[in-house]
């Protein structure tokens, strides 16, 4: 170990210095909210409060694929949520979602709005709202959301764990960083020996389960996260790269990538989605909304 430092926990923890890192003007032990601040709200029936990291992207990328088959009622407004400024501890956000994290959605089609929270919940919502990507034979609905289950509860390893101690942690602590990529390549070859079997991760067609594992997985494996892909060796998982070369083709995913975006290309960057013609507008009044 090259970390020689001792730590002994006290008897009781007690929150009296900021944690350090990336995130740590954010980061607190309570929960609620922090400022009266109310959301905007837009004129389609579903409005999106989020920001586009992996777990933002999956719904983005499911609205666009909704649309794509022609489900007008999946029209949205996508607001832009900056967790670095704390947005998501506004009295408005927390309403929607108690735990304060992106995203979140309001479906405003009935007479009495419905809150939804959680990435993974929110997938399934719409799904089984609109009748797509989630299939309706037992066995194969099973496979789908097994699958969507695991992502929900691997992805902790590969965010909160790999993610923060390789790349935004104050020090590098090599245990923690080793426990956390040990679990991260184990987690890339389970997708790697099933999509060694199968086309997409439920079967032979396009699910939910691709929509929530892709944002994550397909990301690390094309070079997008934290800057490990050399470090975890991603190109050997040829299977999880041929799989995220087919997802990442498709023309709602490119889209649903944009959205809630803050970083990489400006062109690549759609701070705000309000209309389907936002993509075909590169002005940098467009590309800066929400700013």
């Amino acid at each position: 170990m090259t970390d020689s430092s001792e730590y002994t926990p006290p008897k009781i923890w007690t929150w009296n210095k900021e944690s350090g890192g990336r995130f740590a003007n954010i980061n607190r032990p309570i929960a609620g909210p922090t400022h009266d601040k109310e959301l905007p709200i837009g004129r389609h029936p579903l409005q999106l409060y989020s920001l586009g990291t992996p777990n933002g992207v999956k719904v983005t990328i499911m609205l666009e694929e909704l649309l794509a088959l022609g489900h007008n009622g999946a029209e949205y407004d996508a607001w832009l949520i900056k967790i670095g400024d704390g947005d998501q501890f506004g009295s408005g956000f927390v309403d929607i979602n108690p735990n304060s994290k992106i995203p979140a959605l309001m479906d405003r089609s009935s007479e009495k709005p419905i809150r939804v929270f959680e990435s993974g919940s929110i997938l399934m919502y719409l799904a089984e709202k609109f009748g797509e990507f989630l299939p309706t034979d037992p066995a194969k609905r099973a496979e789908c959301l097994s699958w969507l289950f695991w992502q929900m509860g691997s992805a902790p390893y590969l965010g909160g764990g790999f993610g923060h101690f390789y790349a935004y942690a104050p020090s590098k602590i090599e245990y923690a960083i080793d426990r956390f990529a040990m679990e991260v390549k184990r987690q890339l070859d389970v997708l790697d020996r099933r999509l060694a079997e199968s086309e997409y991760m439920a079967g032979a067609e396009y699910t939910i389960a691709d929509i929530a594992i892709w944002p994550w997985y397909g990301g690390l494996v094309k070079g997008w996260q934290y800057g490990a892909a050399e470090f975890l060796q991603v190109e050997s998982y040829e299977n999880v790269q041929r799989w995220a070369n087919l997802i990442g083709d498709r023309p709602a995913v490119k889209r649903g990538r944009m959205v809630n975006r803050v970083s990489g290309e400006p062109s690549s960057q759609l701070h705000e989605r309000h209309d389907a013609n936002d993509f075909d507008t590169k002005t940098q009044d467009k590309l800066a909304a929400g700013n």
